[in-house]
């Protein structure tokens, strides 16, 4: 029984020597830890305190190699929840909630965080009178940073109902006819090919005037044309 014991206590002394530090909480678990490269890992509360006329508050949550990683709670001082939010990669993504003091839900936003290893990312643009229509395709820089992107819900918090909406798309405001306000960074791809649509597409679909069209078809089946081609016919000789 005392061998028994004494490896118990090695493996629990081995188990902390990874951590550079840590804190032990109320139930006996190792919180705020840091490995020994200095990196966060694990489950974090964190206290911050009241500054500038800006209330205190606490937050819990997950890290992983220094970054927020799953879901993270804000509690008053009180221990009323006034945050719940969602990271990926240390930043802000999917739906997040935001309550008053006293409890009620005022927000609700909706986020997308892209992977730091790819340089863009692709998304749908729907339809916002059919959900279930996709308009375009979407395609942005990666700029490092999570960006607005689905419904935006305002709520009154006394009566629980929501009293405005907004939808975004990678941080663009997205308006009733699908497109978007400021939307000169978002253009659409070709699916097929994975790319930006080239502006030289355009140029090839575009149509020939109606005098032009009026000109061939009256001119059609003839052998010669005489064409006035902007050049003065007084070419040197070779």
């Amino acid at each position: 029984m005392r061998l028994l014991l004494v490896f118990v206590l090695f493996i629990s002394i081995s188990g902390y020597g990874q951590w550079k530090s840590y804190i032990i909480g109320v139930k006996g678990d190792t919180l705020n830890r840091v490995d020994m490269k200095g990196l966060k890992q694990g489950p974090w509360a964190i206290k911050v305190p009241e500054l500038r006329g800006e209330r205190g508050y606490e937050e819990e949550g997950y890290f992983e190699n220094d970054l927020k990683e799953g879901i993270w709670r804000k509690f008053a001082e009180n221990g009323v929840k006034i945050a719940e939010e969602t990271y990926r990669w240390g930043k802000l993504h999917g739906k997040q909630y935001y309550f008053t003091y006293n409890g009620g839900l005022v927000r609700e936003e909706s986020w997308r965080a892209i992977d730091p290893a790819n340089a863009y990312d692709t998304v749908p643009v729907y339809d916002l009178k059919d959900p279930s229509k996709i308009l375009t395709m979407a395609v942005v820089k990666n700029d490092g940073v999570a960006m607005k992107h689905g419904k935006w819900l305002y709520y009154d918090p006394r009566e629980g109902t929501v009293e405005a909406s907004e939808v975004y798309v990678m941080n663009k405001l997205q308006t009733d006819d699908g497109s978007m306000f400021n939307d000169d960074e978002i253009r659409p791809i070709a699916i097929s090919q994975g790319k930006q649509k080239s502006d030289t597409a355009a140029v090839k679909t575009t149509q020939k005037p109606q005098v032009i069209l009026d000109y061939e078809k009256k001119n059609s089946g003839k052998k010669k044309i005489k064409v006035r081609d902007g050049s003065t016919g007084n070419l040197p000789k070779p």
